[in-house]
């Protein structure tokens, strides 16, 4: 089969295709022709080996994992002996958190893992990103903001797979939402619910007056330091882009203060919430109230492209790869 080896650390550049083995899944595992595969900022911030304590859990001089992905779309091909809940013809949908390995034409993937059958009203590559932006918005939101009706809510970077998964499920709560992105997405999230929204180009949003109980920075581009001024007492900063000044601000404001900075690395929490919270987006999603806006996609042998668009930061929604395009 077709897929992506990842050859080192760096740039976009460090990918290659190339022809591997197809997976032979094991009795509790599917596999899964891979319809879509998503490229997220997560994925590309990982590439760098940076923040270097990554490398911990990604691999020391190399990724340990050479083929890249985790989200993914598809129909289940064959099924493990020991296979239960799943059938062949399948259509699916999944994030393979552990050992990645989705930008490639199959994957096999364990029946018990983040797997989950495709909602109807979803394509392949539309439920591709799903999992990355919604899960992680998700845990966000309602594990660490406590999210509920009437709760003031600031999304910074509200255009992108996290930020449109937020306002869509800040809404689903009847929060006030607030969300902050460059002048030409300002349509696309009002669509999906915004209450307000701010054109950074035009307008800082910490100078403006206005107090949030959270402050959800789902693209690390300010600080606790500098929206703390906005907080409300009680209020949190909330983050899933790891680095060293939040890592102190946590520390200070866990002993400290009534405004909190907080972090969660959501792909290491346990697989039973993890699979709560898919549970959880999935009734979202069939109750109409989640959509999942696709800005590009690409074919595999296109993943340098890929991640060449998704660094420059601008991409709307979820970008995706298509490993069965024709070339």
């Amino acid at each position: 089969m077709k897929a992506v080896i990842t050859t080192g650390y760096g740039s976009p550049e460090v990918f290659k295709l190339d022809q591997v083995a197809k997976p032979d899944p094991k009795a509790n595992e599917v596999l899964v022709r891979i319809h879509a595969s998503s490229v997220t900022k997560a994925d590309s911030m990982m590439r760098t080996g940076k923040p270097y304590i990554g490398r911990l859990f990604l691999g020391l001089s190399k990724p340990k994992h050479p083929i890249w992905g985790s989200g993914f779309a598809g129909v289940i091909e064959a099924v493990g002996s020991a296979v239960k809940n799943f059938k062949k013809g399948d259509n699916v949908f999944g994030e393979n958190i552990n050992s990645f390995g989705t930008y490639a034409q199959f994957i096999a993937i364990a029946e018990d893992g983040v797997i989950a059958k495709l909602p109807k009203s979803l394509s392949f590559e539309e439920a591709a990103g799903i999992c990355d932006g919604g899960i992680t918005s998700l845990n966000f939101l309602q594990n660490i903001g406590n999210i509920h009706s009437g709760q003031k809510v600031l999304i910074n970077g509200g255009s992108g797979s996290l930020g449109t998964a937020a306002i869509q499920i800040a809404k689903y709560y009847r929060a006030h939402v607030t969300a902050v992105c460059s002048t030409a997405n300002m349509e696309l999230v009002r669509s999906l619910g915004a209450d307000e929204v701010i054109d950074y180009t035009k307008t800082d949003f910490t100078h403006n007056k206005n107090y949030y109980d959270l402050i959800y920075d789902t693209v690390g581009t300010r600080s606790f330091e500098e929206c703390k001024p906005s907080l409300k007492e009680n209020g949190c900063y909330a983050s899933p882009v790891l680095g060293m000044p939040l890592i102190g601000q946590m520390m200070v404001t866990s002993l400290f203060g009534n405004k909190k900075a907080k972090f969660s690395a959501t792909g290491s929490l346990p697989k039973k919430e993890i699979m709560r919270l898919l549970n959880i987006l999935i009734d979202i999603i069939k109750a109409g109230h989640f959509i999942a806006p696709v800005d590009r996609t690409y074919k595999l042998e296109q993943v340098v492209e890929a991640h060449t668009y998704v660094d420059k930061g601008r991409k709307k929604g979820n970008v995706v790869l298509k490993p069965f395009a024709l070339s």
